[in-house]
């Protein structure tokens, strides 16, 4: 019988990533404000389904919206590092970046007791200190990086790219990289944007983006005999009523064709034990 995991993500910004963009507008700040509401939606239905999920909290969010992440951490979900602003770490330095990390994992353990195993990256963009610093900083593994889609892998670190010489491929390390996609991420297809970068049309009809999130599980069903498959949503987004509808469909739906639900540190072990000398990305 085939081991196919799904892990259900969610990136829990509320009004962090506008305040990082300066979109501060009252309006603005309200649209993260939604992710109240939503969150509680969510763990509603989560609790329904009895599904344990992994959610990558800024420490902004932690610290602004105490009541709303204690609920998720009360009902027994991982928290994962998404940094303490959501700043991009390609942006701020090693420095910077570094204590981003920390005062983020200070906020987690405030809320949770424990130091948090897994990492994302807020956009996800990684920059070339941050896997030395997930390592230095104990993390077991990072959902930033989209080199499989249903494999986990070990992350490379020390890459030389040069534009006018083959890429030289850095050493394996012992950081898990659980790999995602924006094509599975409900924030380009749903949330509409405008902002000096310019507009994000979002608004797609839910049913159809949820039956491609759907397909991309039957695709692994079919060539796969293990495989993890990552979703990453947003409270603030995914909560819209005609959308929790949809994911409702889709637990439903992966469920009766197999998928076992399972936590982001959940599956890192799984993959370990399946792989106990981890699978190497490198050609």
């Amino acid at each position: 019988m085939a081991d196919l995991f799904v892990c259900l993500t969610f990136d829990h910004d509320n009004t962090s990533g506008s305040i990082s963009r300066n979109m501060v507008t009252p309006t603005m700040i309200s649209r993260g404000d939604f992710g109240i509401p939503a969150v509680a939606r969510i763990l509603r239905l989560l609790n329904q389904e009895r599904i344990e999920t992994t959610w990558f909290i800024p420490g902004h969010t932690i610290d602004s919206y105490p009541s709303c992440v204690a609920a998720v951490h009360a009902a027994g979900h991982e928290i994962g590092n998404h940094g303490w602003t959501h700043r991009v770490p390609s942006t701020l330095g090693a420095e910077g970046e570094e204590q981003e990390l920390v005062r983020g994992n200070e906020s987690i353990i405030r809320l949770t007791g424990r130091a948090p195993r897994g990492y994302r990256s807020p956009a996800w963009d990684l920059s070339p200190h941050s896997i030395d610093l997930l390592l230095k900083h104990g993390f077991v593994y990072d959902t930033s990086m989209m080199g499989h889609d249903y494999l986990p892998y070990q992350a490379r670190n020390g890459d030389v790219i040069t534009l006018l010489e083959p890429l030289k491929f850095g050493a394996d390390t012992a950081l898990v990289e659980m790999p995602i996609s924006w094509s599975l991420d409900d924030f380009p297809h749903f949330e509409y944007s405008r902002s000096d970068a310019g507009i994000l049309p979002g608004n797609m009809n839910a049913r159809l983006v949820i039956e491609n999130f759907i397909n991309e599980f039957r695709y692994m069903k079919k060539h796969y005999d293990w495989g993890v498959l990552t979703y990453t949503f947003h409270p603030h987004v995914i909560g819209r009523g005609h959308r929790m509808l949809m994911l409702e469909h889709m637990i439903a739906t992966l469920r009766a064709e197999g998928a076992r639900f399972v936590t982001m540190e959940t599956a890192v072990d799984e993959y370990r034990r399946k792989f106990p000398h981890g699978l190497s990305l490198r050609p």
